[in-house]
Protein backbone atom coordinates (compact mmCIF):
# COMPACT_ATOMS: atom_id res chain seq x y z
CA UNK A 1 0.00 0.00 0.00
CA UNK A 2 1.29 3.45 -0.91
CA UNK A 3 1.76 5.97 1.84
CA UNK A 4 -0.25 9.19 1.27
CA UNK A 5 2.92 11.30 1.19
CA UNK A 6 4.49 9.13 -1.51
CA UNK A 7 1.31 9.11 -3.56
CA UNK A 8 0.88 12.89 -3.38
CA UNK A 9 4.52 13.45 -4.22
CA UNK A 10 4.12 11.28 -7.31
CA UNK A 11 0.99 13.22 -8.33
CA UNK A 12 2.87 16.51 -8.00
CA UNK A 13 5.62 15.21 -10.28
CA UNK A 14 3.24 13.92 -12.95
CA UNK A 15 0.59 16.64 -12.98
CA UNK A 16 0.32 20.38 -12.68
CA UNK A 17 -1.60 21.33 -9.55
CA UNK A 18 -3.41 24.58 -10.27
CA UNK A 19 -4.14 27.14 -7.57
CA UNK A 20 -7.63 28.31 -6.71
CA UNK A 21 -7.50 31.89 -7.93
CA UNK A 22 -9.94 34.74 -7.38
CA UNK A 23 -11.21 34.28 -10.95
CA UNK A 24 -11.85 30.60 -10.33
CA UNK A 25 -13.70 31.36 -7.08
CA UNK A 26 -15.85 33.94 -8.86
CA UNK A 27 -16.57 31.56 -11.73
CA UNK A 28 -17.51 28.82 -9.24
CA UNK A 29 -20.16 31.05 -7.73
CA UNK A 30 -21.40 32.04 -11.20
CA UNK A 31 -22.01 28.49 -12.45
CA UNK A 32 -25.68 27.87 -13.29
CA UNK A 33 -28.17 26.61 -10.73
CA UNK A 34 -28.33 23.20 -12.43
CA UNK A 35 -24.61 22.64 -11.79
CA UNK A 36 -23.95 20.57 -8.63
CA UNK A 37 -23.83 22.63 -5.43
CA UNK A 38 -20.88 20.70 -3.97
CA UNK A 39 -18.06 23.26 -3.49
CA UNK A 40 -15.37 20.89 -4.79
CA UNK A 41 -17.39 20.17 -7.95
CA UNK A 42 -17.88 23.88 -8.49
CA UNK A 43 -14.14 24.61 -8.10
CA UNK A 44 -13.32 21.81 -10.54
CA UNK A 45 -15.84 23.09 -13.08
CA UNK A 46 -14.75 26.70 -12.69
CA UNK A 47 -11.11 25.72 -13.10
CA UNK A 48 -11.96 23.85 -16.29
CA UNK A 49 -13.68 26.94 -17.66
CA UNK A 50 -11.04 29.47 -16.62
CA UNK A 51 -8.12 27.31 -17.78
CA UNK A 52 -9.97 26.16 -20.93
CA UNK A 53 -9.49 22.49 -20.01
CA UNK A 54 -12.27 19.99 -20.78
CA UNK A 55 -13.26 17.58 -18.01
CA UNK A 56 -13.20 13.82 -17.89
CA UNK A 57 -15.97 12.86 -15.47
CA UNK A 58 -18.53 10.17 -14.77
CA UNK A 59 -20.56 12.59 -12.64
CA UNK A 60 -23.99 12.60 -14.29
CA UNK A 61 -25.07 15.85 -12.60
CA UNK A 62 -22.07 17.69 -14.06
CA UNK A 63 -22.71 16.12 -17.47
CA UNK A 64 -26.41 17.05 -17.42
CA UNK A 65 -25.67 20.66 -16.50
CA UNK A 66 -23.78 21.19 -19.78
CA UNK A 67 -22.02 24.08 -18.02
CA UNK A 68 -18.49 22.89 -18.72
CA UNK A 69 -16.92 21.12 -21.71
CA UNK A 70 -16.59 17.37 -21.19
CA UNK A 71 -14.59 15.07 -23.44
CA UNK A 72 -15.54 11.77 -21.81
Amino acid sequence: MTEPESFLSEVEHRFVVLPITANIALQASALPANYPRDPADRIIGATALIEDIPLITADQAIRKSRAVPIIW
